[in-house]
């Protein structure tokens, strides 16, 4: 007999309102500890909000979420996570933006020992050697007494990975992360993602790069309208979408693509 393995992501009837407009409405998405879930969709389907909902940094309205060991439930009647609870829980779900927001004002070292050191009250020494080991994965260790501005765009995603990685997180979560690159440099963020999933990070993926999806992602999940419209293994969906919106949406990356 097969012994059931919960997943590491779980995710119950999530909603979140602004005023009048539904932004996400009863999702319901579960990830495998070690699955990598991209997330692709129309601008204002709701990826972004559901992925800061995944780590807390946008708060639900209603339904669950638990990540690893714990968990939280969003309704009118429960107390809302305290502020500890969330930079614990933020700690373990490490997230990247399309922005960098690295300290202008540390290097490149010290931007990564920094949430160690603050967060997790590791002394220097442990810090750094972290540090430089996150450094060392991104195929930055070299740029390590650098300043930010002296980097360039991918080298400052890799960086920013660096030092969501040096929290340990259980989870990593990817929010557009290529998208504020040129495009000769959004190569070396996605091959230093592709790395991670293959060593086995559980990652989630907001991302307009099909190709990468396809690739590299064990699904894909097609967002619309707040709803999750289609889910399924990544080259299935992207390569015989089954719903109409799926389609259509796929259709512009495939016509861009013949065109070039």
């Amino acid at each position: 007999m097969t012994d059931l393995v919960e997943p590491k992501i779980e995710i119950a009837g999530l909603k979140k309102s602004y005023g009048p407009l539904e932004v996400l409405k009863d999702i319901n998405l579960n990830v495998a500890t070690g699955e990598v879930v991209a997330m692709i969709g129309p601008s204002g389907s709701g990826k972004s909000t559901l992925l800061r909902c995944m780590n807390l940094l946008t708060i639900p309205d209603k339904g669950t979420l638990r990540v690893g060991d714990t968990r939280f439930s969003f309704d009118a009647q429960e107390k809302p996570p305290k502020d500890r609870e969330l930079a614990s829980f933020r700690s373990r779900t490490g997230m990247v933006f399309q922005h960098f927001n690295l300290f202008p004002h540390m290097s490149v070292l010290e931007n990564v020992m920094e949430a160690p050191i603050q967060v997790r009250k590791l002394n220097r020494g442990a810090a750094e050697e972290l540090a430089r080991s996150q450094l060392a994965k991104v195929g930055l260790v070299d740029r390590a007494g650098q300043m930010p501005h002296t980097l360039s765009g991918g080298q400052k995603q890799r960086v920013a990975i660096a030092r969501a990685l040096a929290m340990q997180p259980e989870v990593m979560l990817f929010d557009e992360a290529t998208s504020a690159l040129d495009p000769e440099l959004v190569g070396e963020v996605l091959n230093t993602m592709q790395n991670l999933a293959s060593e086995g990070m559980t990652m989630v993926v907001v991302t307009h790069e099909i190709a990468f999806a396809r690739e590299v992602a064990d699904r894909l999940v097609f967002m619309r309208d707040g709803v999750v419209v289609e889910d399924g293994p990544a080259k299935d969906v992207i390569d015989n979408p089954r719903q109409e919106a799926t389609r259509s949406f796929l259709s512009h990356f495939h016509r861009a693509k013949n065109s070039n």
